[in-house]
């Protein structure tokens, strides 16, 4: 529940419902203080149909979940993209270890037969290995099925272009567009697609990130590190420990199963990770590492078991990176300034994006980046392909502590030490949030406002960032300061102002 509303995603847009069932006494904002206002109170649906692919749960009615029906519509709509953009007619499909990615899979293949399309099924495997294989594959696109950091009884198609990025906002919206006006044509029988399954590909791309030319790997090797791995019962599990191999690291797995029965929330976020710390310190490990299911963002544990800081990964990863070939650096609006003033050091400038991987590339290719990502421990790294990458993200570190002879922690310490707090406030759905963004705007003038994403208002003594959630009824409230004190003061500042400027609309 929240504020008195059933909610699943968001008030507005493909694929939700609302229906109004009278004035209720709730909170306008959670701990923003409370109002009586006629709100309405909501059915949302499941099914989350947006730019960026369909992710929904598993099983209920179809329109309404990620249904058999909806999957096969969703596949359709992509297949068709492809159709009207003359792309080759070849896809490639992977998946993560979800119980229903098989289900999710074999439908997705089969409406992209039908369609026409030779199918090259990559079977279990990982976000980043897909999207190298789509070029590599002279491919017209992918479809990797994988609800990222969502819990198990969640799943998603998520589209590829022929350069194994995710799709542009404004394909993605040809897509829904599509979806919407149906009347998909499939082909007749002497036209179907062929279907074809490939191994090795996570070999080829663990052998792609060693053949990079600042990936030493003998000095690594000569490290001998000790490494405690979690995959969470996903296809990490099929990745991490060839690379490790190959990198001369011991190896500890914990939740290795591959059965998509995550052990805990697959979100790679602290309170998630208290198994991890413990293994690092019972085993005597270096590090630890963990992945989410679908292998793009990667969290590190300390040697003493502390935890290095999921917005730092992409810092650390950077860092060694500048070193070695300088250059300018990319992170979206709400990652932390730790970046900007690595980059600044190594000669090189940095600049921000909005909030979203397709963002962030598109920034990374204007201003050519030598790396990039997002503060939730994604890495992009432009010589490997463009996309977040957890396995190059581990190579960049584990040559970044071979290199400096110093434990992770001690890593740490080297760079600037800013806290950052992630915070949101969940919406009425009658409220004008672009009004509200406005609002603050004008009640923060003096300072430096950017309003790219959302509104992110800098202060002397730190920023702030609000933007309104694409999948939930929320506003994110992001913001970063010398001292954790000083950032949720920031964010107590902006709630207050919220709740007067709401109380007077």
């Amino acid at each position: 529940m929240y504020n008195g509303f059933k909610l699943t995603n968001s008030d507005s847009g493909p694929g939700r419902s609302r229906k109004y069932l009278g004035p209720v006494f709730c909170p306008g904002f959670r701990g923003l203080g409370k109002s009586i206002l006629p709100l309405w109170k909501i059915e949302v649906l499941a099914l989350i149909k947006s730019i960026s692919g369909f992710r929904g749960t598993i099983g209920g009615q179809a329109g309404d979940n990620l249904t058999p029906v909806d999957v096969v519509e969703c596949a359709a709509a992509y297949g068709s993209l492809l159709i009207e953009r003359n792309a080759p007619k070849k896809i490639v499909i992977g998946r993560d270890a979800r119980p229903s990615g098989w289900i999710v899979s074999r439908l997705t293949i089969s409406t992209l037969l039908a369609m026409g399309f030779d199918v090259i099924d990559l079977g279990l495997s990982t976000t980043p290995t897909v999207e190298m294989a789509v070029p590599a594959l002279s491919a017209g696109g992918g479809i990797i099925i994988t609800a990222s950091h969502n819990p198990k009884n969640w799943n998603a198609l998520k589209f590829l272009n022929e350069r194994g990025d995710f799709i542009s906002p404004s394909d993605g919206k040809r897509v829904l567009a599509i979806l919407a006006d149906g009347g998909f044509r499939f082909s007749e029988v002497d036209d179907l697609g062929r279907y074809e399954q490939q191994s090795g590909w996570i070999e080829r791309h663990v052998e792609a990130i060693l053949a990079l030319d600042y990936i030493d790997v003998e000095a690594i090797r000569k490290r001998n590190f000790k490494v405690v791995v979690d995959p969470v019962n996903s296809t990490g599990a099929l990745a991490l420990p060839p690379l490790l191999e190959a990198l001369g690291c011991r190896t500890v797995l914990i939740n290795e199963e591959m059965n998509g029965q995550f052990a805990h929330n697959p979100e790679p976020l602290p309170q998630h990770l208290t198994g991890l710390c413990d293994t690092v310190r019972n085993h005597g490990a270096d590090l630890g590492i963990s992945v989410d299911p679908d292998v793009d963002r990667l969290a590190l544990v300390c040697e003493d078991g502390a935890l290095f800081g999921e917005e730092y990964t992409l810092v650390a990863a950077a860092d060694f990176m500048l070193s070695r070939k300088p250059g300018n650096t990319v992170s979206n609006l709400s990652s932390t300034r730790a970046l900007r003033d690595i980059t600044r050091q190594n000669g090189g400038q940095y600049f921000a994006s909005a909030v979203g991987e397709v963002n962030v590339v598109e920034k990374m290719k204007a201003v050519g980046a030598v790396i990039g990502g997002e503060g939730n421990g994604g890495v992009i790294l432009p010589d490997l392909h463009y996309g977040r990458d957890a396995l190059a993200g581990v190579a960049l570190i584990l040559g970044h502590l071979a290199e400096q002879e110093v434990t992770l922690s001690e890593l740490k310490k080297r760079y600037p030490a800013y806290a950052m707090i992630k915070d949101k406030v969940e919406l009425t759905p009658d409220l004008d949030v672009d009004g509200l963004l406005e609002g603050l705007k004008a009640r923060f003038s003096e300072e430096e406002c950017n309003t790219e994403d959302g509104l992110k208002v800098d202060f002397k003594e730190g920023w702030v960032h609000l933007r309104k959630s694409n999948t939930e009824p929320i506003v994110r409230i992001y913001s970063e300061a010398d001292t954790e004190g000083a950032a949720q003061a920031l964010v107590d500042r902006i709630k207050t102002e919220m709740n007067a400027i709401a109380l007077k609309s």
